[in-house]
């Protein structure tokens, strides 16, 4: 199943994907896809409803984040977790998973405009694989680790390079300004994910690919991920991991390429 949440003015509400790709509203089962909502159970017991009876949206101003932002809890974030992209940042790869965050505060829709903050000189995008945590869990073996996965969805884990390494060393100063966190379109929900660890990923930067890789090449896979995570902090519904980006982001371009206004990013992630 795919849910997603649509904007109608200063409305936000609600929807399912059908079979036929047509949107509909989902109102009448949920008032939100927020930390109540996205749950394991609540999601199974959305998917025995008749979505085919549902009404259909005609139309939509804009999509919103796929998870109610102010329903987000934590928004964990996974460092170099492919070795070609610590390869090109010049960075030793991890023992083990390197964790930050992004202030849940930046997260976006997925086609919402990204604004490059006052002072920035080296803001640069990031694509990569979100989980979408749908129960409440801690000490999670990496065996049982995607059994507390309501969904997944598709994370640009945009960031100012210079807040993020020039200025202390604090990853989460270039991870947080405002619109860096657009998630979405959809929650895909994990059934539809066979394997998460053999999903392509792209990004393009104005229609120019930059980004392509598979998820096979992660160095820590979700469960593995998920797991570590779960030893250090109780993870809860709607809590979102960014699970790390592959080669070709832009500081390590020779020269480096850095965001200016006008730049069009667009992210594809298979089945999301």
């Amino acid at each position: 199943m795919k849910t997603l949440r649509y904007r109608i003015g200063k409305e936000v509400k609600p929807g399912i994907v059908d079979t036929q790709g047509q949107v509909r509203d989902a109102s009448s089962l949920v008032k939100d896809w927020d930390r109540e909502n996205v749950t394991i159970d609540k999601l199974n017991e959305v998917k025995k409803a008749d979505i085919g009876s549902l009404p259909i949206v005609q139309s939509y101003d804009s999509i919103a984040p796929c998870v109610c932002k102010e329903s987000i809890g934590k928004f964990i974030c996974i460092g170099l977790n492919y070795s070609d992209h610590a390869e090109e940042t010049g960075m030793k790869v991890p023992p083990e998973p390197i964790i930050f965050a992004k202030a849940t505060s930046a997260v976006i829709g997925p086609n919402d405009d990204v604004e490059i903050p006052k002072k920035s000189v080296k803001s640069d995008w990031e694509v990569e694989l979100g989980v979408i945590i749908g129960k409440h869990c801690q000490y999670v073996s990496e065996k049982d680790a995607l059994s507390v996965v309501s969904g997944y969805c598709i994370v640009n884990d945009v960031s100012e390079r210079s807040y993020q390494f020039d200025r202390g060393g604090q990853w989460i100063k270039g991870k947080s300004a405002q619109t860096f966190a657009p998630i979405g379109p959809f929650l895909v929900t994990a059934e539809e994910i066979e394997n998460p660890q053999n999903l392509n990923l792209q990004l393009k930067l104005n229609n120019k690919v930059v980004q392509k890789s598979n998820t096979s090449d992660m160095i820590f896979t979700v469960s593995q991920i998920i797991s570590h995570l779960s030893h250090f902090m109780i993870l809860r519904p709607g809590d979102i991991i960014a699970t790390g980006t592959p080669e070709g982001v832009g500081i390590g371009m020779k020269p480096p390429v850095f965001l200016k206004d006008g730049d069009i990013m667009e992210l594809e992630i298979d089945f999301l």
